[in-house]
């Protein structure tokens, strides 16, 4: 059975749940194009707000499948080339999307399915769950953008730790760091995010986007460069109709209606 994207809806929320079950999940090419796919098809709808994503059975992803790895190398690399082509656009893809999205971690999310989670804007995990860059362990290096953002996101030594040593790191261990933004019974990961998700959904989606934006370009900026950056979205928010209804909504004591 393929890889597929399940894509469904939790009022405002876009559900996609990573499903390949005789592999644990691994992702394949075709998954990835998907998932870009799915993500442009309701970037401009203003019925989604929030994106989810996750994996069925319990298990967010194992990454790679290493039997069409394997496969690869008998193969010219125009194909594999090819591969990583479509991963790098789907991780670029979430990066630059200027709508939340949640990572629900259930299980293992390993290699480039760490990348995946990694690359979303906030991390949601089971207490039990484990996260992976095992490249090391079968001759491989990084891939999804693993290298970049774990150096973004981790003291050197650490992000050293696990690309070289390629060991497992816990939720609660990556949850004491600051990687995995909230914890989980196990089994209810995807519940806690979707829970997070009806929280930013009540919030102005256009403020959410000018938030990731600057987020985004802060590491390249200089402060004067950040700070006119911020300038320029406060005065274009301020003057959106999200601005006139979230300030009279918290002046006149009720919940505001975007």
């Amino acid at each position: 059975m393929p890889a597929e994207l399940h894509s469904t809806s939790e009022g405002q929320t876009l559900v996609l749940t990573l499903s390949n079950p005789g592999l644990r999940n691994a992702l394949d090419p075709a998954l990835y194009a998907a998932g870009v796919e799915a993500l442009n098809g309701c970037e401009r709808s203003a019925d989604v707000r929030c994106v989810v994503i996750t994996g069925a059975g319990g298990m967010f992803s194992a990454g790679d499948d290493l039997h069409r790895l394997q496969a690869h190398r008998a193969l010219g690399a125009e194909v594999p080339a090819q591969s990583l082509d479509g991963l790098n656009h789907w991780i670029e893809t979430l990066r630059t999307y200027p709508k939340p999205v949640i990572a629900a971690v259930e299980g293992a999310a390993a290699g480039a399915a760490f990348s995946l989670a990694l690359a979303c804007d906030l991390i949601v995990a089971g207490r039990d769950a484990v996260f992976s860059t095992a490249y090391s362990r079968v001759g491989l290096s990084p891939d999804g953008g693993a290298s970049w953002s774990l150096a973004q996101a981790l003291p050197r030594q650490l992000a050293a730790e696990l690309l070289l040593c390629g060991d497992g790191i816990a939720a609660e261990r990556l949850h004491a760091l600051g990687v995995v933004n909230r914890l989980a019974a196990p089994g209810q990961a995807l519940a806690a995010a979707l829970a997070l998700a009806h929280e930013l959904n009540a919030r102005a989606p256009n403020a959410l986007a000018s938030a990731k934006e600057l987020l985004a370009e802060a590491p390249q900026q200089t402060l004067a460069e950040q700070l006119a950056a911020e300038r320029a979205h406060f005065l274009r928010n301020l003057y959106h109709p999200h601005a006139g209804e979230g300030i009279a909504a918290f002046l006149e004591k009720r919940a505001a209606r975007y």
